[in-house]
């Protein structure tokens, strides 16, 4: 089979595989084509502890990797003794943060998906399902960057049996997820229903096409809304974005609301955006002169500025445990956008500044940052008491510097 397009031409890379066709079939085709190319190939599974078998399929691939000569990794998710909540978008989220995680200590720059164009049209149909926009029925995006890792979908262009009949000529067995045959799930109905759609001109290379052609949309939208960014937003140094709130609402409503979700993503990072009606909701709020937090940010129109702030109460319990060596060394990361340098004792712990940070820092208004965005600053913590608020001018030698930028906001408009 031909490489996939859109594979980095230097290393090293990586492959997420799950153990089903798709993620091992793509396995399998990179570790041929990555031995012409001289490049260093990885694979790593990640274990959400949600499935019996899951431990069983992770093992199955190690196996699998092992005999194939590929280094392999498998990361485990603690999701707790009853998590609660979205469950499949928690595990989404941990996985992907796992991942890059594991990536960046590795030195690993890009992780390739197994997606094929048979879950673009399953994925097309569900969301169309559910009353999607533009972004929602485009095509994945082929490429996407979280945190300085850039994750590929390389087999987009390439149906599930293609993969299949790569792992069949090496005579290679692959795991069948049991939800697969649950005709409980939307997805699997719609791959039931594939064949009759396929009678009626709407199958799998129909609608592709659609969804490439939406993507066009998508892209012309995106270029407008990078051109408005430059004009419009602007970062302070407590890492807040700010737009004129009178010139941000006189914008086309595709334009604004791809302003507004692209600012919520650079503030609370990387990952899938409020979207849909809550965005909506926000929309009229901010026009109408009200704000309300969303997406683990705090959202404000005021004296014709319209403000993110990271949500006080969703950095609250997030906590960066220290040892010495980072004093010597780059820093600490907090928030996955502070970085933290400064003289570390080995007790000493990056938390919120938040309340109890601001009330031992009676001149914390000299700053000019409002109260809100300072709460969700770090602060340097030895037990109870406040070493270190950069950000709130209690310094003590230590230094906050902003990883996300202004130059990086650009990043955050592009769909996933």
């Amino acid at each position: 089979m031909t490489p996939p397009d859109g594979l980095p031409l230097d290393g090293p890379l990586a492959a997420a595989v799950s153990g089903g066709s798709d993620s091992l079939g793509l396995l399998l085709v990179l570790r041929d084509w990555a031995a012409t190319q001289g490049i260093a190939l990885h694979a790593v599974t990640v274990d959400h502890r949600l499935r019996p078998e899951a431990a069983d399929e992770a093992a199955f691939v190690a196996r699998t990797a092992a005999a194939w000569a590929i280094p392999h990794d498998i990361l485990t998710w603690d999701a707790g003794p009853a998590p609660t909540g979205n469950l499949p978008d928690q595990a989404r989220r941990a996985r992907y943060g796992l991942m890059t995680d594991w990536a960046r200590d590795r030195g690993i720059a890009a992780i390739a998906l197994g997606h094929t164009a048979d879950d673009q049209a399953e994925t097309l149909l569900m969301r169309l399902g559910r009353g999607a926009g533009i972004d929602g029925l485009s095509t994945m995006a082929t490429r996407h960057v979280r945190d300085g890792v850039t994750f590929l979908r390389p087999a987009l262009s390439l149906r599930r049996e293609d993969l299949r009949n790569v792992l069949r000529a090496a005579g290679q067995t692959w795991v069948e997820d049991p939800s697969n045959d649950d005709d409980s799930y939307d997805r699997v109905r719609l791959r039931q229903a594939m064949p009759r759609l396929d009678e009626l001109g709407l199958g799998v290379p129909a609608l592709a096409t659609v969804s490439a052609n939406l993507a066009q949309v998508r892209d012309a939208l995106d270029h407008y809304t990078r051109a408005e960014a430059v004009r419009l937003v602007t970062q302070d140094a407590g890492g807040d974005i700010l737009m004129p709130l009178d010139q941000w609402a006189a914008l086309p409503p595709e334009i604004a609301r791809r302003l507004l979700r692209a600012g919520l993503t650079h503030v609370a990072g990387p990952g899938y955006p409020p979207r849909g009606r809550a965005l909506d909701q926000l929309m009229q709020a901010l026009r109408a002169g009200r704000g309300q937090p969303l997406g683990g940010c705090l959202v404000q129109g005021t004296r014709n500025t319209l403000r993110i702030t990271r949500e006080p109460a969703a950095v609250a319990g997030l906590i960066a445990r220290l040892t010495a060596e980072p004093a010597s060394g780059p820093g600490a990361v907090w928030d996955g956008r502070w970085q933290l340098s400064g003289p570390f004792a080995d007790t000493d712990e990056i938390r919120a500044c938040g309340e109890a940070g601001l009330a031992a820092i009676p001149d914390w208004r000299v700053t000019g940052l409002p109260r809100a965005t300072l709460m969700a600053t770090p602060a340097v913590w030895r037990g109870d008491r406040l070493i270190a608020a950069p950000l709130a001018g209690f310094a003590s030698d230590f230094n906050a510097t902003l990883l996300r930028g202004p130059e990086d906001f650009p990043a955050a408009i592009r769909t996933h």
